[in-house]
């Protein structure tokens, strides 16, 4: 705290603060004054009838500073009259102060009001400064008086936007209280019901997507085909707090603000989705009135390149935004799977590898505008288009060793499989938000739309050792639509009680169709039997309410959440249809806070959420696309239902150091389970093994996740996230004795270290030990799971390291980031099955030892009167903090 005062009176130097505003050496040094200049007040003035105002005279007080004598003089920093409705609005102004809103009308009494935007004047002077003295001079004076500091001991937050609500005007005096709102501002941050972690300045998320980003978030891990676990089970995948369509390889890292952690979400959100809570990805978002954008170009080592950018322009009454990134990947990967068949006779032992090529390209852009329809209204509409192509090239050989009784006997063949995939998606969103005059109530309302279409082929040219040939093709096309609509209400009500409500309907409806065909006589024959026709609707209708209260030492949160769920599957080609319907289920939660002294917090949290199947988890035909692992979806699979219940401690250490641990348990039923089984296949002529889902009896695991952040020296941060958890599936409803016992845990941990001459270095580790499968998301309408839950094996250990290195240019505005991805190519992902039938075990690699180069440029000016008209006047709001 000792340089606190002396930084921030530069600061305020440039800025035009309340209280420096007029000093003499204002912009020195490099800084720019605009960036301070982003409070905005903002209200509605009305008489005893609640009716508007028009023309009453409003305005900002505020202290200037005098270097002459530092004295601090009373100013007016702006002012207007009120407009027809009785709305008045402040923009640009300092943050850093207080300051006194007037407000007069004739016949009516004066009222004057507090107002802060959380950042107060710190306490005392620079060292060494005495009226009449320049800095100069300081350096020569013996004297030290009190060192500044800030009134709450540390850094506060800026809350720059205040809604001062409905201001009445009396026949009398009134003096109304300003809200004082305190925070404490952390890399890693707990709130009542979500882990927060800022992401932004991620080194090696630079030109990446948000797979890449979500790989260093603490307590997430991602696998190669971009599935996310949370403590080894599937989340939800949020953007913006609403579900999305969006893969993680579709959404540029550059444009992510930070990453929510929801491990136990409240009734505000969806029950189902996940059986691992929410993972809510924040977008970046402008608030200053001016223009301002990033552009971004890159490659890698593999040929792939990058290019994307986003713009935001906001005026006094619109903000339009938009983004777009192209991306062309290329990439290698390799695997290699071992079994040993347990029946059949002879018995056999079979070796598969893999080699892989990819090759795609796809595009995406995004605009919108926001329309601020008055100081409380706003209303959004955006839209977003996507489209791309893939061409991976797949060769797969095959080595099958028959176990006679005295003799071995081989045979072999190779597979070659040339995709060629498109798809598209595109969306729009209309959202609008109304704030009431209380302080934090809002009402909003939004409605969101997509379509996506998957169609293309596979042509596989099988070549046998003994000289024979085969091709085979398939023909497919996936389409669907997904609609939200959605209503929310928050509501402050009085002594720290806030009741929250809301409505949701979410539609679904898809269909995959895929023809399968054999080159006979050099003509493509039908083959019916391998025919995938397949529809589905899956709709879920909620409602919830939960309230909270607050006081000082205390936090509590109550909420229901009510969904009815309706599923219906249809085989068009058979006529036939199954449903699942589950007319009412009810998802209570429960968070109780405790402040406890020296910065620490306590938080017991119970939640209870459901884990739906997904399309190709109850699709009921045979996929032959990998002919050692053919699966079957289960249309009779019945929803998981799970509890959770979780104890979290967070102390902070000052502000360099903090800490975050957890204890939880976690009980389901019902579990989504994978499960192999043997059967004869008429298509194939033979006995095969049959991965398939089925429902469990249940499952539970219990553990504990630290997550410590610090800083020393003020250039080193390390952040550790160590996970440890037992987990049990029960399975012996399937089979008798059938369950599986792991102790797991990961390890992660992040080194960020700020070198001279503007370079910054990140280093990234984690290691995960053998656990339970853990379940692929749910977001991929049309892909399979990769992996699951299961009874019968596990998924193999493995490490892995990450570096980068970033050099800023002119003030940073431009960024070059060399990255290193995979740098020892140890992130290899497997699995161990053993079964009645066989044991398996499988492993993969993609894109090792990956060099990506990516180079960043920002741009902006902040500029009051973007989208008006330009005139001669001078508007007089803010005027005299313009700099000279």
């Amino acid at each position: 705290m000792k340089k606190y005062f002396f930084i921030l009176l530069i600061i305020l130097i440039a800025s035009g603060s309340p209280v420096l505003a007029q000093f003499p050496q204002m912009g020195a040094g490099g800084f720019d004054p605009s960036k301070m200049n982003i409070g905005r007040l903002y209200g509605k003035i009305v008489d005893e009838d609640g009716g508007g105002v028009a023309f009453a005279s409003v305005q900002v007080h505020g202290k200037k500073f005098n270097p002459a004598d530092f004295s601090l003089k009373d100013s007016i920093f702006a002012g207007q009259l009120s407009q027809s409705n009785g709305d008045f609005e402040f923009k640009n102004l300092p943050v850093v102060g207080e300051y006194t809103l007037v407000i007069s009308f004739l016949g009516y009494a004066e009222i004057r009001q507090k107002v802060d935007f959380g950042m107060p004047m710190p306490m005392g002077r620079p060292n060494g400064m005495q009226p009449g003295k320049p800095d100069s001079t300081a350096k020569e004076n013996k004297t030290t008086p009190p060192q500044g500091q800030f009134p709450s001991g540390g850094m506060p937050k800026i809350e720059s936007n205040k809604d001062l609500g409905n201001i009445q005007l009396q026949a009398q005096d009134v003096t109304l209280d300003a809200v004082e709102i305190q925070a404490e501002a952390s890399v890693a941050k707990l709130a009542i019901d979500r882990k927060v972690f800022r992401i932004d300045k991620d080194l090696t998320t630079a030109g990446g997507t948000a797979q890449d980003a979500l790989r260093n978030v603490p307590s997430l891990s991602v696998d190669l085909d971009g599935n996310v676990s949370l403590r080894n089970g599937s989340p939800q995948i949020f953007i913006d707090g609403r579900p999305s369509t969006l893969s993680l390889d579709q959404i540029p890292a550059d444009a992510i603000e930070s990453v929510e952690v929801l491990t136990n979400p409240s009734a505000k959100f969806d029950a189902g989705g996940g059986s691992a809570g929410i993972v809510n990805i924040v977008m970046k978002k402008e608030r200053r009135i001016g223009y301002n954008g990033n552009v971004r170009l890159g490659g890698d080592s593999q040929q792939g390149l990058n290019f994307g950018g986003d713009i935001n322009a906001r005026g006094e009454k619109i903000n339009v935004f938009a983004s777009t990134m192209i991306m062309r990947n290329r990439g290698q990967g390799e695997a290699e799977t071992f079994r040993q068949n347990l029946f059949g006779d002879p018995l056999t032992n079979i070796t598969q590898t893999t080699a892989n090529q990819m090759e795609g390209m796809f595009a995406n852009g995004r605009a919108g505008i926001d329309f601020f329809l008055s100081n409380r209204n706003t209303l959004t509409v955006s839209g977003m288009y996507m489209r791309g192509k893939f061409n991976p090239v797949d060769e797969l050989t095959t080595m099958t060793d028959f176990l006679y009784q005295y003799d071995t006997i081989s045979s072999s063949y190779v597979r070659t499989s040339v995709p060629d995939r498109n798809f598209r998606n595109k969306g729009v969103s209309v959202q609008f938000k109304h704030l009431f005059p209380r302080n934090g109530a809002e009402w909003t309302a939004d409605a969101n739309y997509n379509q996506v279409r998957f169609e293309g082929g596979n042509q596989y040219n099988t070549i046998y050792e003994t000289g024979l040939e085969s091709m085979e093709k398939q023909d497919g096309l996936g389409q669907g639509s997904f609609l939200t609509l959605q209503t929310d209400l928050v509501y402050p009500l009085t002594n720290g009680i806030k009741l929250e409500a809301g409505l949701k309907s979410t539609m679904r409806d898809n269909s995959n169709n895929t023809l399968s065909y054999v080159l006979s006589n050099d003509e493509w024959v039908r083959i019916p039997q391998l025919a995938d026709y397949y529809e589905y609707d899956d709709d879920v209708y909620a409602a919830y309410i939960q309230g909270s209260k607050s006081t000082d030492k205390w936090g509590f949160q109550a909420g229901l959440r009510a969904e009815s769920s309706f599923y219906e599957g249809r085989l068009p080609e058979v006529d036939s249809s199954f449903a699942i319907n589950y007319p009412l289920s009810l998802f209570p939660s429960v968070f109780l806070t405790r402040k406890l002294k020296g910065s620490s917090e306590l938080q017991l949290a119970y939640t209870r959420r459901v884990n739906r199947p997904n399309f190709f988890q109850t699709m009921p035909f045979v996929d032959f696309s990998d002919s050692l692992n053919l699966r079957k979806g289960n249309p009779t699979l019945l929803p998981e239902f799970s509890n959770s219940l979780e104890l979290s401690y967070q102390k902070m250490f000052g502000k360099n150091h903090t800490l975050i641990a957890s204890v939880y348990y976690k009980q389901a039923t019902n579990v989504i389970t994978s499960y192999q089984y043997n059967e004869y296949n008429e298509t194939m002529g033979k006995e095969v093994v049959i991965t398939s889902f089925i429902n469990s009896n249940q499952a539970y695991a219990y553990g504990t996740e630290l997550t410590v952040r610090n800083s020393f020296f003020g250039w080193l941060d390390l952040t550790t996230n160590l996970n440890i958890f037992q987990a049990t599936v029960n399975a012996d409803n399937l089979q008798d004795g059938l369950q599986i016992n792991r102790l797991s845990g990961f390890l992660k941990e992040t080194v960020q270290i700020r070198l001279p001459g503007s370079f910054s270095l990140q280093v990234n580790g984690e290691y995960r030990t053998k656990a339970s499968f853990t379940p692929s998301n749910n977001n991929n309408m049309f892909g399979p799971p990769m992996s699951q839950n299961s009874a019968q094996g596990y998924t193999l250990a493995y490490w892995v390291m990450d570096a980068s290195l970033r050099k800023d240019f002119f003030d940073r505005k431009l960024s070059l980031t060399l990255s290193a991805q995979d740098i020892f190519a140890t992130r290899r992902m497997g699995s161990y099955t053993e079964t009645d039938f066989f044991i398996q075990e499988s492993s993969r690699v993609m894109n090792q030892q990956q060099i990506r180069l990516n180079l960043s440029y920002r741009f902006g000016k902040m500029d009051a009167s973007l989208f008006q008209r330009k005139n001669n006047r001078m508007n007089n709001q803010g005027s005299d903090m313009m700099m000279q």
